[in-house]
């Protein structure tokens, strides 16, 4: 009976060790590509560092997804600085002063779809060699909505501006559906107000850079584009102000 049990014991612990090796092997073979190197000083100390952007495919031999995006920075001091991003279908780095103290900033954007996807960005600084966050500004919060007549109202809640949109060309569209009966609406009906599908540096006057971000709203479906919002923001004091919006048909 002592010689069974022992042979179990040991059999277990040879079957754990082959699974602890196991993934240890293929923690070792997981592929990571880089998407971009560069060179700055981010930090003040006159020195450059390097800045890897990289990614960790979904599949071997298939870089259509990241299941895994990062930014690596070898220091001038010695140190290795990660920068842990979503995961998604595309990403890009950008050195560029977004906070006006004269160094680089981080700017990175993922794409978390196709083409048509969101997408999520990033905005750090690393002077003095401290991790910053200077967090993207948040999507412009709106009222939008179907209004009678094959109308559609747009109401942005910051600048509390309202635009007007006559979708009279996509009447029969909305009838077929049940949306309209004799151009009055069934019942109220919102809006989609999506997230940033673009986000990118932008230059606002000859010395300050800003942020351009592009938001879609939608109606009946994501094809049914009814306007898009772009605001235009700027660092200032230790966060963003919203600088200039428009909404375009």
């Amino acid at each position: 009976m002592k010689k069974e049990m022992l042979l179990v014991i040991v059999s277990f612990f040879f079957i754990s060790l082959t699974t602890i090796t196991g993934v240890y092997a293929i923690e070792e073979n997981i592929r990571t590509v880089t998407i971009s190197k560069q060179e700055a000083d981010l930090t003040g100390d006159g020195q450059n560092e390097t800045i890897w952007l990289k990614g960790v495919p979904s599949r071997e031999n298939e870089e259509d997804y990241l299941k895994s995006v990062f930014i690596d920075i070898r220091a001038s001091n010695g140190r290795t600085y990660s920068f842990p991003l979503e995961s998604g279908t595309k990403a890009s780095l950008k050195l560029v002063d977004l906070n006006h103290d004269g160094l680089k900033d981080l700017f990175a954007n993922v794409l978390t779809g196709e083409s048509e996807g969101n997408v999520i960005s990033y905005v750090y600084s690393l002077k003095n060699f401290v991790r910053t966050d200077l967090t993207v500004p948040e999507p412009l919060e709106m009222d939008a909505k179907f209004k009678n007549g094959y109308k559609a109202e747009i109401k942005l809640t910051k600048t509390g501006k309202s635009y007007l949109f006559d979708l009279k060309n996509r009447q029969d569209y909305y009838k077929k559906l049940g949306f309209y009966y004799r151009g009055k609406l069934n019942e109220p009906t919102e809006l989609t107000v999506n997230s940033y599908y673009n986000v990118k540096p932008i230059q606002i006057d000859d010395q300050k850079m800003g942020l351009k971000a592009q938001q879609k709203v939608t109606g009946i479906a994501n094809a049914d584009i009814i306007a898009f919002v772009n605001s235009i923001w700027y660092y200032d004091h230790g966060h963003w102000e919203l600088f200039k919006a428009e909404v375009t048909h």
